[in-house]
């Protein structure tokens, strides 16, 4: 009995001690979730070769110059590879309407794209260094298909300006036209899609990676 009475006293005590221990985890644990709640703000190295590191961030614009860009072929890159499409789509339109207006739209697009095509090709591209085998493997697809954009383009181009101006948009001339583009346009889309794969996949291309300056071909 007398032992029992002696438990209950000291009962409270024993109480407090597990609600001071208590107190003390839990100090521990809101701690704990502090440090984890804490982003880690590590010094982190810009992947930016110091030679591409031109743009400055402005906070009131968020436009880059033309001069920013490492190299001007993202910059021009998209005038063949839409106006070839729609120098095909319109060329294969104009098989069954033969209007003169769209005869125009058909030159002055082919035009625009295969003197474009060309700029990228022989003046823009650039050149690259370091590169994965696989990488390589997908630039010599994407150079292979850029080459024959400008083949075909500029076959379309001289057949369109006959087909226009020698035979006056006689049915078979605006065929012969229409399936050169289209070969055209096939191809400056495979070369827009390794292109793609090359900057998204295998990484060339942003901000300067794997890319020398102060070379074109």
């Amino acid at each position: 009995m007398a032992a029992l009475l002696m438990l209950l006293l000291h009962l409270p005590n024993i109480q407090l001690l597990y609600a001071h221990g208590g107190e003390k985890h839990g100090k521990a644990a809101k701690k704990m979730e502090e440090n984890q709640e804490k982003p880690d703000t590590p010094a982190v190295q810009s992947a930016v070769p110091e030679e591409h590191a031109v743009h400055i961030q402005e906070p009131a614009s968020a436009h880059a110059r033309p001069d920013d860009f490492p190299n001007k072929h993202p910059l021009f890159v998209h005038f063949p590879i839409v106006l070839l499409l729609v120098a095909a789509a319109v060329q294969l339109c104009n098989i069954l309407f033969l209007r003169k207006e769209l005869d125009w739209v058909t030159t002055v697009a082919t035009i625009i794209s295969f003197g474009t095509a060309y700029y990228v090709t022989k003046f823009a591209h650039p050149h690259t260094s370091g590169l994965t085998e696989h990488a390589k493997l997908v630039l010599d697809q994407h150079d292979l298909y850029a080459d024959w954009t400008i083949y075909l383009g500029g076959i379309g181009l001289a057949s369109q300006l006959l087909n226009q101006f020698l035979f006056k948009g006689r049915r078979w001339s605006i065929v012969v036209v229409a399936l050169v583009l289209s070969a055209a346009a096939y191809c400056v889309s495979m070369a827009g899609h390794y292109g793609a794969q090359l900057v998204h996949i295998e990484g060339v291309g942003p901000q300067g990676k794997y890319l020398e300056t102060g070379h074109h071909h």
